[in-house]
């Protein structure tokens, strides 16, 4: 099953547009294939000596237009925007572009799972890990999860399977990119400001299945799969006759019962959505029932997305900071049934905050109120939601914690971007908040 309907990589020479981790590892992927290759990047990321020294040709500072009429393709990365004039120029001169994801898939020889959605990608893909090591299985994590793709060529066996976290950058780019087995999770507006719209963000999604054949699989809700492309056999999440089915609290895979929805770790009505989907992927790609429900009893989730930090005068801390869109804080906020606190704010990705109001004045006591766009909330909030202007997240906590009251939950659920205060993404601003909770007076670790 690996290997099948993957085309060549094009001939070189190759311009690698941007040169953070994905652009850097594909860089070398293709030097390392004998493929003449320039790196060019606006400015001097760390990787930028090292590719040097491994000799491939690094042009720092440049856009990459003067490079451009020495090559035959283009790697762009996934922040690279689509009006970089190197792009436009590469457009114009029919010069194909690439994205790194494509390439990683096609120099590798191994089963792919692709999972891609608005939210619950990161928790799905490791959920999704842990049922091919329950199994004893090998598999490896790669994608917009951290490892990129291509960074695999050369050390894995044709036997591992690659469980690769897809975004929306990302698969905008695929022009045959076919996974084994895709995933679709959900999807809801988001990156509006990189796509222009909603319908365009929901086809880059889309584009997941696209290229898929009749050997492959695609998993996702018959609403999805309605808006599919691609020639995949399908398989459903929902109730009823789904492939996998919710009936009452317990979970049947085409037919058998696999576990009760009571059983599975994760908290929150979106994981048990989440769940249900890594549960028909595994089960797909004939992971054993046994592993997958192994898997679905013990995995708790992962960093940044709903974690349970810990306890001061008994009221419960939860970093969500990878909650960077309304959705994402939506659902957060519905996975809890205490009172709550939620610190919220930050870049806004021309996002709308009147759903977020409307279910944070059923369940939040007080927001708390950071970053660049806090106006933006503060505005859908009023008269809906009491809520304070904290500034950053240092304020914001103190706030929380002089009006939070034993059994309170305090929620960490931005519903923006975090590079206004936090240029390393919503990974610092979590581990920031993590390390001042846990000095708070009467901490207490989960």
């Amino acid at each position: 099953m690996t290997g099948q309907r993957r085309p060549p990589i094009p001939p070189g020479p190759w311009l690698v547009v941007g040169l953070e981790r994905s652009g850097a590892a594909c860089a070398r992927a293709l030097w390392k294939r004998g493929e003449p290759v320039i790196g060019v990047d606006l400015a001097e990321p760390p990787e930028a000596e090292a590719l040097r020294r491994e000799g491939i040709e690094i042009v720092t500072g440049s856009d990459g237009l003067e490079q451009l009429e020495r090559v035959r393709a283009v790697v762009r990365s996934p922040g690279v925007p689509d009006e970089a004039p190197v792009l436009v120029a590469a457009r114009a001169a029919a010069i194909p572009i690439y994205g790194e994801l494509e390439l990683g898939w096609r120099m590798l020889d191994c089963r792919f799972v692709a999972v891609t959605g608005t939210n619950g990608k990161t928790t799905t893909v490791e959920l999704l890990a842990e049922m091919w090591r329950a199994g004893d299985q090998p598999v490896v994590v790669a994608g917009n999860v951290g490892t990129a793709v291509s960074s695999l060529v050369g050390d894995l066996s044709a036997d591992t399977t690659v469980i690769c976290e897809a975004s929306s950058f990302q698969l905008a780019d695929s022009v045959a990119f076919a996974p084994d087995c895709a995933v679709l999770l959900n999807v809801s507006p988001d990156h509006i400001d990189r796509h222009g719209d909603f319908q365009a963000y929901q086809e880059a999604k889309l584009r997941l299945f696209a290229f898929q054949s009749a050997a492959d699989v695609a998993v996702a809700n018959a609403d999805l799969l309605a808006l599919a492309s691609g020639n995949a056999r399908r398989v459903l999440i929902g109730e009823g006759d789904a492939d996998i089915a919710l009936q009452g609290d317990q979970i049947y895979w085409r037919g058998e019962r696999l576990l009760g929805s009571d059983e599975i770790a994760l908290r929150g009505a979106h994981n048990l959505q989440n769940a249900l989907c890594a549960a028909a992927a595994a089960l797909s790609m004939g992971i054993d029932a046994e592993a997958v429900v192994e898997a679905l009893r013990s995995f708790a989730g992962v960093a940044h997305r709903l974690e349970e930090i810990g306890s001061a005068a008994d009221v419960l801390w939860v970093n969500d900071s990878k909650a960077t869109n309304v959705a994402a804080a939506i659902a957060a906020l519905e996975a809890f049934d205490q009172p709550l606190h939620l610190i919220a704010g930050g870049q806004a990705k021309a996002q709308h905050f009147g759903a977020l109001a409307d279910v944070a004045a059923l369940r939040v006591r007080t927001a708390y109120l950071i970053g660049e766009d806090a106006e933006l909330i503060a505005a859908a909030f009023e008269g809906k939601v009491e809520y304070l202007r904290c500034g950053d997240l240092n304020g914001a906590i103190d706030a929380a914690q002089m009006g939070a009251e034993e059994g309170d939950v305090v929620l960490l659920s931005p519903a923006c971007a975090s590079f206004d205060q936090f240029v390393e993404g919503y990974e610092q601003r979590g581990d920031q908040f993590r390390l001042i909770v846990q000095h708070l007076s009467g901490f207490s670790g989960r």
